[in-house]
């Protein structure tokens, strides 16, 4: 029992953050939106991200087919919301993913990857789509600047 309690408090710093449905505009008759998502970096205390895609109504997906699939297109911008405190973050090129959500059964999820740009003290933040049959240039990417960080 104790293991199972032990388990169950380190799954959340292990897996990417989750985000919060913050906005949710229609774009046309038949159902299809934009949702907002804020996304609080789960490492970096103080970061929250915003990101908006497009989500297909089923009126959309029965009458286009490509039942399971979205659009990749998305937008991200981040910002500072508090004082930032830097945790145990990767400082690897590639980056650390804070954040994934499928837009596909099986082939394809939204990305966002945090990548710390030492020699100008910079976060970068990347929305992009993940395929597993095809890569995609779909990307958005948003800055957080970091002055007087508790590191």
């Amino acid at each position: 029992m104790r293991l199972a309690l032990l388990l169950a408090a380190a799954l959340p710093a292990a897996f990417p953050a989750g985000a919060e449905v913050v906005g949710k505009v229609g774009v046309d008759w038949v159902g299809n939106d934009i949702v907002i998502e804020a996304i609080p970096d789960p490492r970096v205390q103080g970061v929250t991200c915003h990101v908006a895609y497009f989500d297909r109504s089923v009126l959309d997906r029965l009458s286009q087919g490509n039942w399971f699939e979205d659009p990749s297109y998305s937008a991200l911008d981040c910002r500072q919301t508090g004082p930032i405190t830097l945790g145990d973050i990767d400082r690897g090129a590639d980056g650390e993913s804070i954040f994934s959500e499928r837009t596909s059964l099986i082939f394809k999820s939204l990305q966002v990857t945090r990548i710390f740009d030492e020699a100008n003290n910079t976060l970068i933040y990347l929305a992009h789509a993940s395929e597993l049959t095809q890569g995609s240039g779909k990307m958005s990417i948003s800055t957080v600047p970091l002055y007087d960080v508790g590191q």
